[in-house]
């Protein structure tokens, strides 16, 4: 009983570590293969399209309620001490250092890397990559450069807009709603936010990282998937969870380098 326990064990083992080699040597590929968008620059610029024009309704939306979220509840926080003139320094260096790149990554994951999944499985179960192989086109510099790379450049820019679309929310809540003066709430946040390490290292450096890893989880996915409609579906799955659980995972590590002291 123990010896098989063992043996599926190390069965597991063995696959986690062979998954882990495989999608660093698809990276690679990725990387290596980045001169094709010099020859094909409008399929990445489609794919920039798809991953982060297509994105903006639900990072404009999310990041809105997230800002008027943070307001409340510091509001209701602040106010106790008499720091309430705090609120948008609080809500400004919660969204920079932790909250933009994180749920926007988070979001970008559901949405974008899961489409991307979705469209290689098909491509895979209707031929079409085998069909670019046999006419000598490599399939990964064809179709999975150029995602990537636009889903990897769209991650900074859709994590800056949330960050400035929370903030307006939070005015809205803040200002308008619970009355804290409107020159304190631009003041505070201009004193307190540091831009290199606040907006720079927490946002645009973590955001851009996460980008990498989302994108290349979903084209691998799609890639890596079954030639099924639940292969497929299998895919997709997997894209969210790893995506969302290496975001979670790579943002503490993050954060202990860049913040640890």
């Amino acid at each position: 009983m123990i010896m098989q326990w063992l043996a599926r064990f190390g069965d597991r083992c063995i696959e986690v570590v062979s998954g882990i080699g495989s999608f660093t040597l698809f990276l690679l590929r990725l990387i290596a293969g980045t001169s094709e968008l010099w020859r094909k620059p409008i399929q990445a610029i489609r794919a920039l399209f798809s991953a982060g024009v297509l994105s903006l309704p639900i990072i404009i939306v999310a990041g809105f309620f997230v800002g008027m979220v943070l307001a409340f509840q510091g509001y209701t926080i602040f106010v106790r001490f008499g720091a309430e003139e705090s609120l948008s320094l609080m809500v400004s260096l919660s969204l920079m250092r932790e909250l933009g790149a994180v749920v926007s990554a988070l979001l970008f994951a559901g949405r974008a890397g899961s489409a991307f999944t979705a469209e290689i499985s098909l491509m895979k179960t209707t031929e079409q990559l085998a069909a670019m192989e046999m006419m000598g086109i490599d399939p990964v510099r064809q179709v999975g450069v150029p995602r990537f790379w636009g889903a990897l450049l769209a991650m900074p820019l859709l994590a800056m807009l949330f960050v400035g679309v929370a903030i307006c929310g939070a005015y809205v809540v803040g200002v308008i709603n619970l009355g804290v003066d409107a020159g304190i709430f631009w003041s505070q946040m201009q004193n307190g936010v540091n831009l290199y390490n606040d907006l720079i290292e927490g946002l645009v450096i973590k955001s851009f990282i996460f980008g990498i890893v989302i994108s290349a989880i979903a084209v691998y996915q799609g890639f890596a998937s079954s030639p099924t409609v639940r292969g497929m579906g299998v895919a997709t799955t997997k894209t969210v969870v790893l995506g969302s659980l290496a975001v979670l995972g790579l943002d503490f590590i993050l954060t202990a380098f860049m913040f640890g002291g």
